[in-house]
């Protein structure tokens, strides 16, 4: 349901249509209520607003659409807003009460101009004076959401009145309001204080809880006031369960600023925080537990809380039990030994049917287990891994780091398990973490180098992530050297060199290389590989012509992360030639035609862009060149058809969507006989050095000659025909080259900070954390780095780092911070450096419009 309607009693009206489609296997499907509404359709059927006699259940469904569509993140235009605001303004006239609310809950979320409130501000000012306490909730709410300060003081006198209302309904509407309006009109609400002071008195527990949250939002700003009121309320007159964790959080943050010692006298305060942990309902007392947890407390005071956390371990009520493992999660990372008297209960927890509650345990344990306790962890441990996702495998992996290095003398047992947790199932986070676990405990325990580098020398041999096994090169060719058997490793790493792709290949090679220089005993044998690896190529000769660094294509183009060699498959021990990259031949081709020659240094060229369907009567593709100020079109053509010659061939482009390209000249093609391939140009001039996008149509013009199969001539007369293909688009990710950086944290720092653009964007309802990345990924057109496009399941966070160069040889690097903030509701916060701080804020542009 739409997030207004949260708690509402509407009926969900009878529109249910299939929400996926059905799989081959007739599984049963589920159903929405929602599916396959358009915005269009919905906007006709709100004509019915209109009708002299109003269907009040039509009238609500298309209504119940329109606020699903709000809260899909569906924009309206202005007129559109306008129109629908105006339509839903008629149905005050019905007097149906599940009709009004849903007219309330509308207005509320179209928030109409100045202009346009002033339309319904009588409707809603009668209803605040309705003898109908429903209505007069909904028009308060309604009313303090959509006007401004000046509207406000015409209506405060009624607000106040509300403030103090017998029904609990309609004094928790004005309090609301007025938390909300405090923000905005902070000196208006202020005058409020003597009825919100009588609304904290009342026997309504929301009306107490909105009442005492609102009177601390008054005076948040006066801390004396402020302990006043803690003071005051202390004493007992706060009977609502809710308004009590609002005085135990006021309470201790009370003690927090005004940095009292439990110690020295001052204990009223605490006083009450330990009393509210004998204070039902448990709630409360969770709350105070919490808090003392946070405070700088002695041990004895610290103990009760302990006590009362211990005892919700063993509770029926699963939310009992994960809010008092998460609380002595947190204590046992700073007080260890007080949680230790927990851990006979934490255990009977890990084997909790609720996964998130045998997590918290397990970490729990780990940190405040002792040393006789660590083996009987690790086998319980490892039957649970299988059973987690990899966010929580995460969680328990720094927890054994952090064991493992309070207690070194074990470190056999959990490198054992760390290396056992490699080679099962797991995402490049989950098998990221614990790489660097290892790579730290080797780091830390001597003792632990040896059997440490041989569990990653093991891991690399079928790690299906490029990053993690270059990473471990680099750490053994540090560390492997100083062994007392550095031959041990020759093979793995020689290994890589022969089966794996370029960039590990490369990393294996240097690290080759640094055990020659340390070990002086294995240069002869490295020697050996060495140049068995430099003449591992199509051509042992060496070259005589200079290398030359601009004729290498900049453009990256990253391997699949989860792409696996197949078991036991060997690769040969020199592969195949590969063919020259077609990207590498465009820049000398498009120089040799002379139109072009003038356009300078080639930026970047696209992947083709088919433009027919397979298997039709004419194939072409299009490829897009991109130059600071020009664009070429390359339309690569085929003729399918052996009864045809095609003779001035032509692509008639219609450019009227891309406003800022011009067409400067075109190169067509003379003859496309059957089955040869040839290719036409069409140029585009463009602003320099700027992003222009657009939408492109495209017809393809040609002569059409019979041919006689038998003899293959051709009649001398043709017939003038046509071809519609598909359109195409120049977007802003043609502007950016992929160009990996090998340490993003180095390039990051070098950058400029002055440079760095940051801003926050909602993304809106997604599939999956995943699948916003990825799309973001390709708005931008930039290289991941350090494998971070790859989203661990069940994620409700991620980082994602990306670099390229954009349009004018400007190094770009891009830091993305992605959150779910609601039901598959995804936020995204960007951050931006670049040589260029121009550059950073289009970046910003290009996601914006994205």
């Amino acid at each position: 349901m739409p997030r207004s309607l949260v708690g509402g009693d509407l009926a969900v009206p009878e529109m249910a249509q299939p929400y996926m489609k059905k799989d081959d296997d007739d599984e049963e499907v589920e159903y929405s209520p929602f599916f396959g509404i358009e915005k269009g359709a919905v906007l006709q059927e709100a004509r019915a607003f209109h009708d002299p006699q109003l269907d009040v259940r039509r009238c609500s469904q298309v209504i119940t659409k329109l606020l699903y569509l709000l809260n899909q993140g569906e924009t309206f235009t202005k007129v559109e807003a306008t129109e629908v605001f105006f339509a839903v303004t008629k149905l005050f006239q019905s007097s149906d009460a599940g009709l009004r609310r849903l007219v309330y809950l509308m207005i509320k979320e179209l928030s109409p101009s100045s202009d346009e409130v002033i339309i319904v501000t009588s409707s809603l000012m009668k209803d605040m004076n309705s003898k109908t306490d429903m209505y007069r909730a909904n028009a308060i709410r309604v009313l303090c959401r959509i006007i401004d300060g000046t509207l406000l003081t015409q209506i405060e006198r009624y607000l106040k009145q509300a403030i103090v209302d017998k029904n609990p309904v309609v004094a928790s509407a004005a309090l609301v309001s007025g938390i909300h309006l405090a923000q905005a009109n902070p000196e208006i609400v202020k005058r409020w204080s003597n009825e919100v002071q009588e609304a904290v008195q009342s026997r309504a527990p929301l009306v107490q809880f909105h009442g005492l949250a609102l009177l601390h939002q008054i005076r948040q700003n006066d801390r004396l006031a402020i302990s006043k009121l803690v003071s005051s309320l202390t004493r007992g007159s706060v009977r609502s369960p809710l308004a009590q964790c609002l005085l135990i959080r006021y309470t201790s943050q009370v003690m927090r600023e005004s940095s009292m010692n439990t110690q020295n006298g001052d204990r009223p305060f605490f006083d009450f925080l330990e009393s509210s942990l004998r204070q039902k309902p448990e709630m409360v007392e969770l709350e105070a537990a919490r808090k003392i947890t946070e405070m700088d407390v002695t041990s004895r005071e610290l103990a009760p809380a302990i006590t009362l956390l211990q005892s919700f371990l063993t509770s029926h009520k699963p939310v009992l039990r994960f809010a008092a493992v998460r609380t002595l999660n947190k204590v046992a990372m700073t007080r260890p030994l007080a949680v230790t008297n927990c851990n006979v209960d934490l255990e009977s927890l890990m084997l909790d049917t609720n996964r998130s509650i045998a997590t918290l345990a397990i970490t729990t344990l780990l940190k405040t287990g002792n040393e006789s306790s660590v083996d009987r962890l690790m086998k319980q441990i490892t039957s649970f891994m299988s059973d987690i996702a990899d966010e929580f495998k995460i969680v328990v992996v720094e927890a054994i780091r952090s064991l493992c290095l309070k207690f070194p003398l074990k470190y056999r047992s959990m490198l054992n398990f760390l290396s056992n947790s490699l080679r099962e199932e797991g995402g490049f986070e989950y098998k990221k973490a614990i790489v660097d676990s290892i790579i730290t405990l080797i780091s830390e325990i001597p003792d632990a180098k040896e059997i440490g580098l041989l569990h990653l020398c093991e891991f690399i041999e079928d790690c299906e992530f490029t990053y993690l096994s270059s990473q471990i090169l680099h750490f053994l060719g540090n560390e492997g050297p100083r062994t007392s058997d550095p031959s041990r490793y020759i093979r793995y790493i020689y290994n890589r060199v022969i089966l794996e792709n370029a960039t590990v290949r490369a990393s294996a090679v240097s690290t080759l290389a640094k055990f020659g220089a340390l070990v002086d005993t294995l240069k002869p044998r490295i020697f050996v590989l060495l140049r068995r690896c430099l003449f591992d190529t199509e051509d042992e000769e060496p070259s005589e012509k200079p290398f030359d660094i601009s004729s290498v294509s900049r453009e990256v183009r990253s391997l699949p992360l989860q792409e696996k060699k197949a078991p036991g498959k060997k690769a040969p021990a020199a592969a195949a030639p590969a063919p020259v990259s077609a990207v590498d031949a465009y820049p000398k081709m498009l120089s040799s035609i002379p139109e072009f020659s003038g356009f300078g240094k080639l930026f970047k060229s696209s992947e083709p862009v088919e433009l027919t369907e397979a298997e039709t009567e004419y194939a072409v593709n299009v490829v897009k060149h991109i130059y600071d100020s020009y664009v070429v079109l390359q339309y690569n053509c085929t003729n399918t058809i052996e009864e045809q010659l095609l003779e001035d061939v032509t692509v008639c482009v219609d450019a009227s969507d891309a406003e800022e390209f011009s067409e400067i000249c075109s190169k067509p093609l003379a003859s496309l006989p059957y089955n040869s391939a040839g290719q036409i140009f069409v140029a585009f001039e463009k602003p320099e050095r700027v992003p222009a996008i657009g939408k492109f149509l495209n017809l393809l013009k040609f002569t059409v000659k019979e041919v006689d199969t038998s003899t293959g001539e051709a009649d001398e007369d043709g017939v003038e025909d046509e071809y519609q293909l598909e359109d195409f688009e120049i977007v802003a990710a043609d502007y950016m080259l992929r160009v990996a950086v090998s340490n993003f944290r180095n390039a990051w720092e070098n950058m400029d900070p002055e440079s760095e653009r940051v801003d926050e964007y909602g993304l809106g309802v997604r599939e999956s954390l995943a699948e916003a990345v990825g799309a973001v990924i390709n708005i931008l057109g930039m290289q991941p780095c350090e494998g971070t496009e790859v989203v661990p399941r069940n994620a409700r966070s991620h980082t994602c780092l990306l670099s390229g160069v954009f349009i004018g040889g400007v190094k770009v690097l891009v830091r993305l911070s992605f959150g779910l903030s609601g039901p598959n509701e995804v936020a995204m916060k960007l951050a931006v450096r670049s040589d260029d701080p121009e550059v950073s804020d289009k970046i910003h542009e290009i996601v914006a419009s994205g």
